[in-house]
């Protein structure tokens, strides 16, 4: 019987010259990191390989005293390793139950990779657009082309609807011309989507993958990848340029484990770029203090100030929906749009909550709507938005980023919960003003007392607003 558990600690052997490498192994293998279950190939013509030089074996699962951590994932909760008496190795198996859905790497079924990584063919005037930039946009476009020339590390804080992606147009151009891979990672799928097609479109000779959860493209390794966090996972030292967007946003703000993932996919000498309108507080005063190198986009491209948010007190607004009523001035806010047929979002704090005022709502307007994240007809009501059939949508945090829509208000019932951070509130107040058609509009948080987040995210907004125009970016009266 093999004893896989070994096979970690093996020692890599040198090169023999009557071996002839299976392309097909070596090709599936390229740039990836994957559990010896996941190869569809003999273990025989996997352990020659090994013995031969042309890939290795890692331990899935180590122990460090009386500590387990999974090197895939870098978890090192306890809580989150269980044992089960496994068939392969006739033994009580440990593996990691917080990344069971790429499946399961347990302390006998070892992590295989590639020791050589074809090189990606270089591609000149790869870049099809014909748009310009702003000042500010070019100046971010001109330090992401540098962060890449010197393999460094560059913080890109760009306001919301200020044209991050177009930033990076060029320095992606400037990495494919030396036959660099890049990856283009960000927390959601929707994300992905909403990317993919831009990319491909102004990059047509170059190929191009989008990597997520059912995607047919699982698994390939492309010049330009545009892929999950979660999916970085099958990944090992494959790219030459990782960019990572909306570094803020869930899950990535609160999972250690993708930030691994990020690591682990990236060569050792690598550029890493960020990309957000809302850093944390930490990564704010490191660039603050100097100590992150960052670049900022404090206007939007059409140079027109960020709508601040105005407060509004509207008292316990919890206790009067016991009575199934909402605040007065919420009301002459909903009423007021319905009478102007403005568009409006109206964000609330919970699922539960959302569901029990919309037909409320349904009274004043047959066509209002509420969506979160577990609706099935999420992507339809979002589309019907788009299209102008709903006038007001109720949302959860869910729409905080991801949708635009060109003349919309946005308002926040219940600012105050502590499910509206500083940086959700700055990308709910991010929804208004991105068109150059309508670059102004309403940000109203109803509050029953003022928190320090929704303090801090008005404060960025108009420090944002007030070095726009310190810079001269901001278009004159």
């Amino acid at each position: 019987m093999i004893d896989y558990r070994a096979l970690g600690g093996l020692p890599k052997q040198p090169l023999h010259e009557h071996f002839s490498p299976s392309s097909s192994l070596l090709s599936f293998l390229a740039g990836k990191q994957l559990l010896l279950s996941e190869l569809p190939f003999p273990f025989e013509v996997v352990h020659q390989h090994y013995e031969h030089g042309y890939i290795v074996y890692k331990p899935s699962i180590v122990q460090h005293e009386n500590r387990y951590v999974c090197v895939r994932c870098g978890n090192e909760d306890p809580h989150l390793f269980a044992s089960f008496p496994c068939a392969r190795c006739g033994e009580a198996c440990v593996y990691c139950r917080k990344c069971i859905k790429m499946g399961r790497a347990s302390q006998c079924n070892p992590l295989v990779s590639s020791t050589q990584i074809p090189p990606s063919s270089p591609f000149s005037s790869s870049l099809c657009w014909q748009g310009t930039l702003s000042p500010a946009q070019q100046l971010a476009s001109d330090a992401v082309c540098e962060a890449i020339r010197r393999d460094g590390h560059l913080l890109v804080w760009a306001v919301c609807g200020a044209g991050k992606t177009e930033v990076l147009f060029h320095g992606i151009e400037l990495a494919l011309s030396q036959g660099k891979r890049v990856c283009l990672a960000a927390p959601r799928t929707d994300v992905i989507l909403e990317l993919a097609p831009r990319l491909k479109h102004v990059f047509p000779s170059v190929d191009v993958v989008a990597l997520y959860g059912g995607s047919e493209d699982r698994g390939k390794l492309a010049s330009l990848t545009l892929s999950t966090t979660h999916q970085l996972l099958r990944y090992h030292q494959a790219f030459d340029v990782m960019i990572v967007d909306e570094v803020d946003a869930f899950p990535y703000s609160v999972d250690a484990t993708l930030t691994h993932t990020v690591e682990q996919a990236r060569k050792p000498i690598s550029s890493l770029i960020y990309l957000t309108a809302t850093p944390n507080e930490t990564w704010q005063r490191e660039v603050n203090i100097g100590k992150r190198h960052a670049v900022t986009i404090p206007a939007r491209y059409h140079r027109h100030p960020l709508p601040v948010p105005v407060f509004e007190w509207c008292g316990n607004w919890k206790k009067l929906w016991k009575k199934k009523r909402l605040p007065a001035n919420v009301i002459n806010w909903i009423h007021l749009h319905l009478e102007q047929k403005k568009q409006a979002f109206l964000f609330v704090p919970h699922i539960d909550f959302l569901e029990q005022i919309v037909p409320l709502l349904k009274s004043f307007h047959p066509s209002i709507e509420g969506v979160h994240a577990e609706d099935p007809l999420r992507k339809e009501k979002v589309q019907q938005f788009r299209q102008g059939h709903i006038p007001l949508l109720v949302t959860t945090t869910i729409l905080e980023r991801g949708v635009t829509i060109p003349n919309i208000d946005v308002a926040v019932l219940g600012a105050e919960q502590a499910i509206f951070t500083e940086s959700a509130l700055v990308q709910i107040a991010g929804r208004v003003g991105r068109s150059a058609q309508y670059p102004n509009g309403d940000v109203r948080f109803f509050h029953y007392g003022k928190t320090q987040e929704m303090v801090a995210a008005k404060r960025q907004i108009e420090r944002m607003n007030k070095e726009a125009a310190e810079r001269g970016l901001l278009k004159t009266q």
